[in-house]
């Protein structure tokens, strides 16, 4: 497990799990303590360990697990974190149903999950499937950091699986509500792999609506 970002309210770490390389992102409220986790993806042992190692007493102290989306290699473990910790649980409004869980909090476009000290706004982004959000966290003195699930990565979107349709519609929202609102230097975490930026991706949106893919 990697500390990965630092910002004005909180310390981010990542750990990779699972057999497709899921990237689970733990956030802790440097003033309050409080930690969210994005993405109980897989391996829940190694998960409480990652919620230990941003405790400020060591426990498995979790205020809520948020799940980017429905698909199976992102939820593998969210019934065992959520019952060692105890987390409320959030998702898009559109995936909730399809949680191994009952989710607590249905996330709509615009909105903000707060916890501590540490504001996460939501973005809806529609096409890898209906419910999918992105979180963004804002730093006042550096870049902001956006944890885009599976429809953002390096080189392209998120797979919509054959249909034209999704695939317009989430290069629509990626352009519209990430590459229009948020500036180059944004950290993209992307829920499998590395890190990339906005700037890094912003210039090849023509290629990927060219491909169609």
């Amino acid at each position: 497990m990697d500390e990965v970002a630092r910002t004005d309210s909180a310390d981010v770490r990542e750990l990779h799990v699972g057999d497709m390389d899921n990237v689970a992102y733990l956030i802790t409220c440097r003033s309050s303590g409080s930690q969210v986790l994005v993405d109980a993806a897989a391996e829940p042992e190694r998960l409480l360990d990652l919620v230990r190692a941003g405790s400020p007493d060591g426990s498995t102290t979790l205020a809520t697990v948020i799940t980017t989306h429905r698909h199976h290699d992102h939820v593998g473990a969210l019934a065992a974190v959520v019952e060692a910790t105890g987390a409320h649980t959030a998702a898009g409004e559109d995936d909730a149903d399809h949680l191994p869980v009952t989710v607590d909090r249905r996330l709509t476009h615009g909105e903000a999950v707060i916890v501590g000290g540490v504001r996460l706004d939501v973005v809806h982004l529609r096409g890898h499937t209906p419910g999918s959000v992105a979180l963004v966290l804002r730093d006042a003195h550096g870049p902001d950091h956006v944890f885009t699930g599976d429809s953002l990565f390096p080189g392209g979107v998120g797979n919509t699986f054959g249909s034209a349709e999704n695939f317009r519609s989430l290069v629509a929202d990626v352009e519209e509500r990430l590459f229009g609102s948020l500036d180059d230097d944004t950290v993209v975490h992307p829920g499998h792999g590395a890190p990339t930026t906005i700037g890094a991706e912003r210039p090849h949106l023509p290629e990927w609506r060219e491909r169609g893919w």
